[in-house]
């Protein structure tokens, strides 16, 4: 059996046991010390906002910035339809309603066009949401411009999902730092990792204490332990900040290296004819942090999952985008808005769009391997 090909495994620096160790020479393993600290602080600079609060998880994190914006029972959220079933859950845990936008083929992001749609019927019956959750899909940026354009004028706040986006720019403005809230994810398969966790970014210093204290179980402020409102265990280990300090000393070259890889498949498979590369919005810079494609079904017999298959018969992992939320029985009955009238265009991506091994730490012998075995199948057939 030939050596596994993961889609994106984690990339160690080399440096994490660094801060690891001094989190156990100091003792500091629980969710406090210099390694949380440092982490919020260096994130904070890096995507250029005034502050940070590093939590379990980006569902964490997308939990506390609806929490902090008063959502709740009764509410509606507006979110991207073609994301991670993650940046919805969180409305749900608050008794809230989604509402889902479709994504344009530009981005591969939120449609302006549709959230238009949904804003005016919104105010039409009187019902504006208390926030628009936009995702950043697969490293590329939303329209923030449009998006941000339309959600001001309407006095919505945004919470910018960039779980997949950390070390992108749009117009010269790092990915995150939008909206009111921004957040990152440190997955495993994330751009950079802690191995599990999340941070939430924003200008509003007071939210984020505000977000600190309800992540750690809403203790007031007294000698007994006394609570006044509903917290979460959601802060995240000294242990594992550790981690992440390490990984974003690196986060540039991980964008570099992943950019890399798409600019290799793009250069030997970029000729046949049916395969589109998710594009790169001008003025942007995704970090890529996924090689993502999509195949025309009037020029290639083959489908995404014939693919998977293939590639997956020889160890090596692919996968097909993300299936839009909409389509999700757990939001069954939730109101859609699509980009344009009977164009559906996250249902169109999903049905179409493949997911190549990308991570930064993929040799070039490896890459060759998934390349050669791409064009043994599209090459032939991809013309009917």
């Amino acid at each position: 059996m030939k050596n596994r090909i993961f889609l994106s495994s984690p990339h160690m620096s080399g440096n994490e046991q660094v801060y690891i160790k001094e989190a156990f020479d100091t003792n500091w393993i629980a969710p406090l010390g210099a390694n949380v600290d440092g982490f919020e602080d260096e994130i904070a600079t890096y995507a250029r906002s005034e502050g940070a609060s590093a939590v379990s998880s980006g569902t964490a994190a997308i939990h506390l910035a609806l929490d902090l914006l008063g959502v709740g029972k009764g509410d509606s959220v507006f979110c991207s339809s073609l994301t991670f079933i993650a940046t919805a859950n969180p409305i749900l845990y608050l008794g809230a309603e989604p509402v889902f936008i479709d994504s344009d083929e530009d981005s591969w992001n939120m449609s302006p066009f549709a959230l238009e749609k949904a804003l005016i019927e919104a105010k039409t019956v009187g019902n504006l949401p208390k926030a628009v959750l936009i995702v950043n899909l697969y490293g590329q940026s939303a329209k923030m411009d449009e998006l941000m354009t339309l959600c001001d004028a309407y006095g919505v706040p945004v919470i910018e999902d960039a779980a997949e986006s950390l070390g992108a720019s749009y117009k010269g403005k790092k990915s995150g730092t939008f909206g009111k809230f921004g957040v990152f994810s440190f997955n495993g398969n994330k751009i950079i990792t802690t191995s599990g966790g999340g941070m939430l970014i924003s200008d509003d210093t007071e939210l984020l204490e505000r977000s600190r204290f309800l992540a750690t179980q809403a203790r007031d402020q007294a000698k007994h332990y006394q609570h006044s409102v509903v917290g979460y265990n959601y802060r995240m280990s000294n242990v594992l900040a550790g981690i992440g300090r390490a990984q974003l000393k690196v986060l540039d070259e991980r964008v570099n290296a992943r950019r890399a890889v798409f600019e290799r498949y793009v250069e030997a498979l970029g000729e046949i004819d049916g395969l589109e590369f998710m594009p790169e919005l001008e003025d942007s810079y995704g970090n890529r942090w996924l090689t993502t494609l999509m195949l025309n079904p009037d020029k290639i017999e083959l489908t995404p999952y014939n693919l998977i298959d293939a590639l997956a018969e020889e160890n090596i992992e692919a996968r097909p985008v993300w299936k839009p939320l909409h389509l999700q029985p757990l939001f069954e009955g939730c109101k859609y808005y699509s980009h344009g009238e009977n164009d559906d265009v996250s249902l169109r991506l999903f049905e179409r769009g493949l997911c190549l091994p990308s991570g930064s730490n993929m040799t070039l012998e490896e890459q060759g391997r998934v390349i050669t075995l791409l064009k043994k199948h599209l090459i032939g057939v991809s013309s009917k």
